[in-house]
Formats: C-alpha cells, sequence, structure tokens
C-alpha cells in the first residue's frame, strides 16, 4: 500500500468518523429526516454537477444502477436515516462505536449467509468485536442510554452492512462520481418523503447549526464517499476496509473534543476491542503468502 492509499484512507476514516459530531449538532437544532434530506439533495447535485464538468458518464451499466437504488436506501435513508433520529437522544460517540461494527457486520453476514471461509484469526476477531460491543452496552444502558435510539443505530448499521454487501463492484467504470451523485439523489427523495409526512419544520437557526450542516454536507456527506470509492477502486475493498479499525477510536476522541461527551474505562476498553476485531478480521482476509 503506498503513501497515497495510507492518506486516503487514513482521511477518509477522519471524514466518516466526523459525521457522527456534525450529526449531533445538527439534530439539536433542526428536524432530523428534512435536514439529511437537504444534506443529500445539496450534495447530490453538487456530485452530479461535479462529474458533468469532468466528463463523467450517466449512463450506468444495470449493477451501477440497482447499487445507486440500494445504496440510497439501505445507507443514505435507512442507516443515515436511522442515526439522526437516533442522536436526538443518543451521544453521537455511541453512534460512532455501532456504526464501526459494520466491517465486523458484513464479515459475519458472508459467513453464516454466503459461505464465505473465515479463518480462525477471522473468528477470533469477530469474537472480539462482540466482546467490545458488549462491554460498551452494558456501561452506556446503565449510564441511562435511550433504548430505542439504541435500536435505531443497531437497525441502521444493519442496513448499512446490507448496502455493503449489496454494491460490491458497482463503482466500476469510471464515473465514480456520477455513482456517488446519483445515490445522494435517491437518498434525498426517500428521506424527503417521511420529512414532509411527519416532521414539523422548527428550526433554531444559529451558527453552530448552519457551520455543522455545510460541513456535514460537503465532507462527510460528498468527499468521505467519493474518497472511499476511489480508495476501494485503486487497493481493493479487502484492504480498504483494513481502515475502518481507526473509527471507534477517531469517533470517541472527535466526539470528546468537539462535544465534551465523557468517556468511561468500559468504553476506552471496548473500543480497543473492537478496533482490534475489525483489524484482526481484515488481515484474516488477506491472501496467504506463499
Amino acid at each position: 500500500m503506498d503513501f497515497k492509499s495510507l492518506f486516503m484512507g487514513f482521511a477518509f476514516a477522519a471524514m466518516w468518523s466526523s459525521a457522527f459530531t456534525s450529526a449531533r449538532i445538527i439534530v439539536q437544532y433542526a428536524p432530523p429526516l428534512t435536514a439529511l434530506s437537504l444534506r443529500f439533495l445539496i450534495s447530490g447535485i453538487l456530485g452530479c454537477a461535479i462529474a458533468w464538468a469532468l466528463g463523467q458518464s450517466f449512463r450506468l451499466t444495470r449493477r451501477q444502477w440497482a447499487g445507486v437504488v440500494i445504496f440510497g436506501l439501505c445507507q443514505n435513508a435507512l442507516y443515515l436515516g436511522l442515526n439522526f433520529i437516533a442522536m436526538q437522544t443518543v451521544q453521537a460517540s455511541l453512534a460512532a462505536i455501532i456504526a464501526s461494527t459494520m466491517p465486523l457486520l458484513v464479515a459475519l453476514a458472508g459467513w453464516l449467509l454466503f459461505g464465505t471461509r473465515v479463518r480462525p484469526l477471522g473468528i477470533a476477531g469477530l469474537i472480539a468485536g462482540v466482546v467490545g460491543v458488549t462491554l460498551i452496552m452494558g456501561a452506556r444502558l446503565s449510564g441511562g442510554t435511550d433504548v430505542v435510539g439504541l435500536i435505531l443505530l443497531i437497525v441502521g448499521v444493519v442496513s448499512l452492512t446490507a448496502a455493503t454487501l449489496a454494491v460490491m463492484g458497482a463503482s466500476s467504470g469510471g464515473n465514480v462520481l456520477a455513482i456517488v451523485g446519483l445515490q445522494l439523489l435517491v437518498g434525498a427523495v426517500l428521506t424527503a418523503i417521511p420529512a414532509m409526512a411527519f416532521e414539523p419544520f422548527v428550526v433554531d437557526w444559529n451558527w453552530a447549526l448552519i457551520a455543522a450542516f455545510f460541513y456535514t454536507t460537503l465532507v462527510p456527506g460528498l468527499a468521505a464517499t467519493w474518497v472511499w470509492f476511489l480508495l476501494v477502486g485503486r487497493i481493493g475493498a479487502v484492504r480498504a476496509s483494513t481502515f475502518h479499525f481507526l473509527n471507534p477510536f477517531l469517533g470517541v476522541v472527535i466526539a470528546a473534543g468537539f462535544l465534551g461527551e465523557q468517556i468511561g474505562p468500559l468504553d476506552v476498553i471496548g473500543v480497543v476491542v473492537i478496533a482490534a476485531g475489525i483489524l484482526t478480521v481484515q488481515m484474516s482476509k488477506q491472501p496467504a503468502k506463499t
């Protein structure tokens, strides 16, 4: 893995992890699905406009269109929609930790549903991930974490796992930014429908909300997704997914630094165990040296 790939991987992890903190700020002042739908709309239009300016084609293959729709539904509408709703009552650090288990769930689903062979090292990583999540769940629930919000986070990360399994390879063809823009627009439509039906448009306008909204629209919303697709195309999904082991650390640190969220000893232990589990699972997928 060359320096450019390492830089892209660390940049993606930092941008992805910071999204939970900016989302937590947004939902304190604005209706979650309305804000999310507007974020998707702006990011999607920008992504498509830049893709058009770069000469990228919007004539996608059937597999790419399926990836656009599935990703727009599962990642944007379900995963991010449920996360935004949950973070009205749940801390950003917990949302980041739960979401960071996605690589473990992908490996587990591949093993149980598709018969993918998992080496003993990978099984050890899955067990470590379960232990780490259990430690954090126990600590947070005893501290009064909202159970409904926690359930929404869990359903959300399962949706993200489904999206990841469904769209592997959908970004091939050289029109990455066009695909990113289109799946964001799908998310905008799918979140606008429940937003208009169920959310009153009540916004507490302030500089924190405006800054957080534009940050999450441009950085985690557009740049992080683009970098991720480019990274997967550059080094492959397995190696790119290794960078997810940074997400528990970065998500907790960013939330603590910007929001002042308290982190307990069991949280620290759980984060370390989950990160080790993610790294172990990804290492187990590397081809054996001959």
